[in-house]
Parts: structure tokens; C-alpha cells; sequence
């Protein structure tokens, strides 16, 4: 059974290619992160995730995102994923996954949809849109869900919003466009990742 990551910031490389993947993946390493999700829209995104749990193995937990159902469970975890991540709360997804011995990180939007995914076995939350759920939403949560719960916000996080959420009881950050967009230059990828690192531990 794999354990919750200790950083908690994770990389989300959305529209990531194979051939570029592992560069960036290179930068954010260096950079401090020790989480990278390849969201499975993203061009041959099982190929991505083979290449980082190979070039990393044990030291960096790698992620697929936007997971819909058992099939893609078992795609990406045979490709190397320890994480899966889905926008929306699937009690089937979520079952496979522990089943499967990963860990589990469902999207929800409501106290409801949270409660129910802790039922079914979900590791940790993720709050999704984050944005607009806004920190008051954290807060109210944190007040009802059982104490400890894991809760990462993700969806239009950066720089200005993500101590916010910090300050409000969030486990951890999902970062998105804010980071990483297909095909920027790495170096602004390095400059994107010290600048939402020192604004997630400076706070």
C-alpha cells in the first residue's frame, strides 16, 4: 500500500508529451517537487507515465489524472501510476484503485460528494474547481469531515490564491497552467516552479 506523498504540491502536466516529458519532469525534481501527475487527455499519456516511473522510480509518486472508470485504473497503474486523480467522485474508480493497492484522490464539489468518496475509500480529496469552491468552502469542510482528512484544492491555482488556501486548512495544491502549459520553454517551467514553491512555504 503506497502512502500520501510528503510534498504537497503537486505538478499537473496537462498536454505533456512523451518526448518532452521527462525534461520537465528533470526541472521539477530539481525544483523540489516530488509529485507529477500526467492527466490521461494528454497526447499518449500512458507512454509518459512508463517513462517517469522508470526514470524515478521510488522517489517520485507519479500521478494520472482525469481517470473516468476501471479501465483507465488498470491502464495507468500497469504503466506505473501509484497515484490516481479524477475530477469527479466514482465510486467504482475509487474501489479499483484501493483495490489495485494505489492511492486514490477523487474530485468533488460538494460535503456530500466528500463524504461519500471517504466511504468508498478515498485516500484524499481533491476539491475541484478550487477557484470557485473558494476558501470559505475549505473551511466549512474542515469543520464536518473527519479530522485529518487529506484535501489538496486544485483548479486555477497560482501564486496569489495558493497561500489562501494554505491558511484555510488545504493538505496541499494541485498546480496546473500555473506551472506547466504544452510546449512552454523549460526554463519557464523553473522559474514557474521556485516562484509557487516559495509562495506555498513562504506562507
Amino acid at each position: 500500500m503506497r502512502t500520501l506523498p510528503h510534498d504537497p504540491l503537486i505538478a499537473i502536466l496537462r498536454g505533456v508529451t512523451v518526448d518532452e516529458v521527462l525534461g520537465i519532469a528533470d526541472v521539477l525534481v530539481d525544483a523540489g517537487f516530488r509529485v507529477i501527475e500526467v492527466p490521461l487527455n494528454s497526447p499518449a499519456a500512458l507512454q509518459s507515465i512508463e517513462a517517469l516511473a522508470a526514470r524515478f522510480g521510488d522517489t517520485v509518486l507519479i500521478g494520472a489524472g482525469t481517470v473516468f472508470n476501471v479501465q483507465q485504473v488498470d491502464a495507468a497503474i500497469a504503466a506505473g501510476a501509484g497515484l490516481l486523480l479524477s475530477p469527479n467522485r466514482n465510486e467504482a474508480v475509487i474501489r479499483r484503485t484501493v483495490q489495485a493497492g494505489a492511492l486514490s484522490m477523487p474530485g468533488v464539489a460538494t460535503c456530500s460528494e466528500a463524504l461519500e468518496a471517504l466511504d468508498a475509500g478515498a485516500h484524499a480529496l481533491k476539491l475541484f474547481p478550487a477557484d470557485v469552491l473558494g476558501t470559505a468552502t475549505m473551511k466549512a469542510w474542515r469543520a464536518v469531515l473527519p479530522a485529518g482528512t487529506p484535501m489538496f484544492c486544485v483548479g486555477g491555482m497560482d501564486a496569489g490564491n495558493i497561500g489562501g488556501f494554505k491558511r484555510a486548512g488545504a493538505t496541499g495544491i494541485g498546480l496546473g497552467s500555473s506551472l506547466y502549459q504544452a510546449r512552454i520553454p523549460i526554463a519557464d517551467v523553473a522559474s514557474r516552479a521556485r516562484v509557487l514553491r516559495l509562495a506555498w512555504f513562504g506562507t
